[in-house]
């Protein structure tokens, strides 16, 4: 009892305290409560530092035992025209293998045991990252393995060999996934800037397997992987430390493939193109078992959106939001984004639809918005109907409510995301790469604000000018022609035409 008498003794929000205090208002004689304020905001912001030979140093701090430190390469798919498609691919696989220093991707991982850290690759249409998460205080050993997994990887033949067998391998995953969605975006990415830039393969095709090697690798790389399109990028270390570091490991560096100069860089602008990549293929086996998913056709119609460079980026963000959409059921069951247009338009009211999703890729020269549905093949018609009507609709009458909670979730998207101190790393890379400097969370809350219904509408109505790419995967027995999807994309109502409808 002497334990519970304080307790007990207490009044909570359900007793009697204040009865007549509506919870809107301050309590009476409470003292007002004072809230921890940053000291300045320069603290934070991120700084950026170029040394003689081009190559960019940036850093944000962020307080912490550890930190995430990585090199940023302009470097990517969208580059291989005047090379074999998927080296890109290949380069990604070799990642953290052996080095001049290091004998093999056994003692890289050894080294960074030590500092307790882990290390990852990814390689995108436009961007290759290699980065490392450690102990702040095993800065020196992070910055000097990363230089030389970057500039003096051996790439020797047994690496090679077997990177080809993990490509074929995971070639041959895509293929029988039950989630059709890289294939999906591979093929829209295809259809919408067909054989250019960005609608180049980022998956290395089979037929190449076998005739990338070391000499196609190190052409590649004298090319693309110099100092002046690198970024050296950290997040939870001081700035002057990681420069210091990067002018011991990363200047005046000879790399392994030599100083002189390989073919010419491809600045090519991305072309948007549209039209339709369509591949038949029986679904009815990509999920067995006691509750297998049925037999869908998936259907990915797009658009050409902007850049992230440009002033409407953030409108067509809003925009990809204010649609949303997802699985019928996805994780944690029904009720998610069910305020999306996606949600209330089109899942709410045709039941047989199993997924519509938007999606919203953006680079630095283009950009693409589109929408992903999945359904029984035999609704495959007025699947594409009832997407090519959602499209039309963008350039309506926009709801304040829904602009509004549009733009909060948005917000609330992005500062989540950059809670996590990876993420913050790569904001930090591609921001400096694209644009030798960054924008910070609250410039960009700012300008999500700022977006107005008639910013929805106008880039809406530039967006639906252009020729749709469309991606159809699965039966496609009952799919509407290209020319009818176009049709029905510049109708007022999104509707096919009547003719097809009735004599389908």
């Amino acid at each position: 009892s002497r334990r519970c008498g304080l307790a007990a003794g207490r009044s909570y929000s359900g007793g009697g305290a204040y009865p007549s205090v509506s919870l809107t208002c301050p309590l009476p004689g409470v003292p007002k409560a004072v809230f921890a304020a940053a000291e300045s905001r320069e603290r934070f912001e991120t700084r950026v530092t170029v040394l003689e030979n081009g190559l960019r140093v940036a850093s944000q701090n962020k307080f912490g035992q550890f930190c995430t430190v990585g090199i940023l390469v302009n470097s990517g798919s969208r580059h291989e025209a005047k090379y074999l498609s998927g080296i890109s691919h290949f380069l990604e696989k070799l990642a953290f293998s052996s080095t001049a220093q290091f004998g093999s991707k056994d003692e890289i991982l050894l080294t960074l045991e030590k500092h307790g850290g882990i290390c990852d690759c990814q390689a995108s249409r436009d961007t290759i990252m290699y980065a490392v998460s450690a102990d702040a205080r095993g800065l020196d050993t992070v910055v000097n393995l990363l230089a030389d997994v970057t500039l003096q990887p051996r790439l020797s033949d047994e690496e090679i060999e077997m990177t080809r067998m993990a490509i074929r391998f995971e070639l041959e995953d895509l293929n029988m996934r039950p989630d059709p969605e890289p294939l999906l975006t591979e093929m829209i990415h295809a259809a919408a800037f067909r054989d250019n830039t960005v609608g180049l393969n980022r998956f290395c095709p089979v037929e190449n397997t076998d005739k990338i090697d070391r000499a196609v690798l190190h052409s590649y790389l004298s090319s693309y992987y110099t100092p002046d399109r690198m970024v050296l990028a950290g997040v939870g270390i001081e700035h002057e430390h990681l420069v210091e570091c990067a002018r011991k490991y990363l200047l005046g560096v000879e790399p392994v493939w030599g100083s002189g100069q390989g073919r010419p860089v491809d600045r090519s602008v991305a072309q948007y193109t549209g039209g339709i990549i369509k591949v038949e293929k029986d679904m009815s086996d990509v999920s067995l078992g006691p509750t297998p998913i049925p037999e869908l056709t998936h259907i990915m119609i797009g658009l050409e959106s902007c850049s992230f460079l440009e002033d409407d980026f953030i409108p067509f963000a809003v925009l990809n939001m204010m649609m949303g959409g997802g699985g019928s059921f996805s994780a944690g069951g029904p009720g998610k984004g069910m305020f999306t247009r996606l949600y209330l338009n089109v899942l709410n009211r045709h039941h047989w639809m199993y997924n519509a999703t938007s999606y919203h890729h953006s680079y630095e020269d283009t950009g693409l918005l589109c929408i992903h549905a999945s359904a029984d093949p035999k609704q495959v018609r007025e699947m594409v109907e009832i997407i090519t009507r959602e499209f039309i609709l963008m350039a309506g009458a926009v709801g304040e409510v829904e602009l509004e909670r549009a733009k909060t979730q948005l917000k609330s998207m992005l500062m989540m995301n950059l809670e996590s101190r990876p993420v913050i790393f790569e904001d930090v890379g591609r921001q400096v790469l694209a644009t030798n400097t960054r924008k910070l969370p609250h410039e960009l809350c700012d300008l999500i604000s700022q977006v107005k219904p008639s910013d929805i509408k106008r880039v809406v109505t530039k967006m639906l000018h252009k020729k749709p790419a469309v991606a159809a995967l699965g039966d496609l027995t009952d799919l509407p022609t290209y020319e009818h999807i176009q049709a029905a994309l510049s109708s007022k109502d999104g509707r096919l035409p009547r003719l097809y409808r009735l004599f389908r």
